[in-house]
């Protein structure tokens, strides 16, 4: 088996066929598609089964609820595929990406692919984990769908059950595993942005989540980064008060431009729980936008 997608189900009955579609219609014949039931309520339970009836390529787990992570687990502890692929349920591929991207795979670990109108790719090739990672700015787009794995890197790795930002706690450690990483700008995901989703509704606790998850992955941390985490950190303080945990650093502002490198240098002058505490200020006149 060359390829398993796996796709998590839950109260997507509008959305579903559509996704599935998009994945049916790429050119891999050796492909197997494991539809994961994660207890939806509506009639997801029966879709999966309708698309199970009328293409072999399709396995449907049924399960009671346990979240994203847990679903993405039960079909991973079953996938068969030399390469594992994601694909959230609500998204969908454009045609004719998964061969080109599986023939670019060569002897990587790890294929990156764009995001339609989202992220654009270049064809490059990393032999160290923490260049991909800050060259491409990954730590921006740790998603788990835009990618395609090796399965012997989920060996013994999965996504953790009960957290928000799951991906990013999962990457990093895919990461350490790899020898070679490869991005292209071969091939398209379409991601369908929810508003009432985590990115765009997390509260600071679950702000909080993120933070710890870029904070404990053990990747290196350079200053476009910092300056990245200082933003979640300060979302962080504004909404829980809770103590600052970045430590603070000078940052160099010589590549910085705009807002990044006016809150730099203020950065570079001012203790991090004095930044926040402006930022709030200004957040009171000023609605605040996320990083």
């Amino acid at each position: 088996m060359k390829l398993t997608v796996i796709i998590p189900v839950y109260c997507v009955e509008t959305t579903l066929d559509r996704c599935v579609e998009s994945v049916l219609r790429q050119d891999v014949p050796d492909m197997e598609v494991i539809l994961v039931d994660d207890g939806s309520p509506d009639r997801c339970p029966q879709l999966c089964d309708d698309w199970k009836a009328r293409d072999s390529r399709i396995s449907v787990i049924h399960k009671e609820n346990g979240g994203l992570s847990d679903a993405r687990n039960a079909a991973l502890d079953v996938a068969k595929g030399d390469y594992i692929t994601f694909v959230d349920s609500d998204d969908w591929i454009s045609p004719d990406t998964y061969k080109p991207l599986l023939e670019r795979m060569g002897d990587s670990d790890l294929l990156e692919y764009s995001i339609a109108g989202r992220l654009s790719l270049t064809d490059t090739t990393y032999d160290h984990a923490s260049d991909y990672w800050l060259q491409s700015r990954a730590y921006t787009h740790a998603y788990a769908w835009n990618k395609i794995y090796r399965r012997s890197l989920f060996s013994h790795i999965r996504f953790p059950k009960g957290r928000v930002f799951e991906d990013v706690c999962t990457l990093p450690q895919l990461l350490q595993q790899t020898h070679l990483i490869t991005t292209t700008r071969l091939g398209f995901y379409h991601y369908w942005f929810n508003p009432n989703g985590i990115t765009a509704t997390a509260d600071g606790s679950q702000l909080a989540q993120l933070l710890d998850a870029h904070l404990s992955s053990g990747m290196p941390i350079d200053d476009e980064y910092y300056m990245y985490l200082l933003n979640i950190q300060i979302d962080v303080w504004e909404q829980t008060g809770a103590p600052v945990i970045l430590e603070r650093r000078k940052v160099s502002i010589r590549a910085l431009s705009g807002r990044t490198k006016l809150k730099a240098i203020f950065n570079n002058i001012l203790a991090i729980n004095r930044l926040c505490k402006i930022s709030k200020f200004i957040h009171t006149f000023k609605k605040p936008t996320r990083w």
